[in-house]
């Protein structure tokens, strides 16, 4: 579970202060859960403040790992979230840093593995399990976009975070891709909180908030609100 306590997100420009994120108090505890929303509304923001990528300026976030008693501080636990915590960019040039699958996947396993040689068994069996063993020699420059966002997930799944978090996954890949994207997201036994334009995969969450402004305005586990294909189809008509 994740938790926002009065939680704000500020920014200084040359006009002065400007608020991103309006104080938050949510509760995340549902397996899928999708945040939706324009351009610039403050959904990838939201985001970020799950495993301290972003921090905010007022009150806290809790991140309480499924299946365990810790409950930990992004502002004070950074290092410890994010090993229960996954984050997967937009963009996954973004977090490919090593020249092959294999030697990324590795990298993602080097505190868990010190043998290098099992570390390297090790990164073949999580490429396999994601159905991409047949890249592991190949160079992540190499690969389509649907191929290094799988990459990209495999190599955070690989270090077994408690908790995914995934900014927009699909934004920029075509629709075979995306529907691939989404089949491994919605089939992970990890919580999976995503930011996403793409409303199919929305629709198969468990739960789904809508924001603007840097507001939660519609949740869809509100009393009233109709659940999570009534509030997407009110997203889709205020568009």
């Amino acid at each position: 579970m994740i938790e926002f306590i009065e939680a704000s997100v500020t920014a200084s420009g040359i006009d002065g202060e400007r608020t991103i994120i309006h104080p938050l108090t949510l509760r995340l505890r549902e397996p899928r859960i999708a945040l939706i929303g324009g351009n610039g509304s403050g959904k990838s923001t939201i985001a970020r403040l799950c495993n301290g990528l972003v921090l905010p300026a007022q009150g806290r976030v809790l991140v309480s790992p499924p299946g365990s008693d810790l409950t930990l501080e992004p502002a004070r636990d950074g290092a410890a979230v994010r090993r229960h915590v996954g984050f997967v960019f937009t963009n996954p040039a973004a977090q490919l840093v090593m020249p092959t699958a294999l030697e990324d996947v590795a990298l993602s396993l080097r505190r868990k593995i010190r043998d290098r040689g099992e570390r390297d068994a090790a990164a073949r069996a999580v490429l396999d399990r994601f159905g991409i063993a047949d890249l592991a020699e190949r160079s992540v420059h190499a690969l389509s976009g649907g191929q290094q966002q799988l990459l990209a997930l495999a190599s955070v799944l690989a270090a077994d975070p408690a908790i995914l978090i995934a900014d927009e996954p699909t934004t920029l890949l075509d629709l075979r891709n995306s529907r691939m994207i989404s089949e491994v997201l919605c089939s992970l036994p990890q919580q999976l909180i995503v930011a996403t334009h793409d409303l199919d995969l929305a629709a198969r969450c468990d739960r789904v908030l809508v924001i603007d402004g840097g507001r939660v305005i519609r949740d869809s586990s509100s009393p009233g609100a109709g659940g999570q294909r009534e509030v997407i189809e009110w997203y889709r008509e205020q568009a």
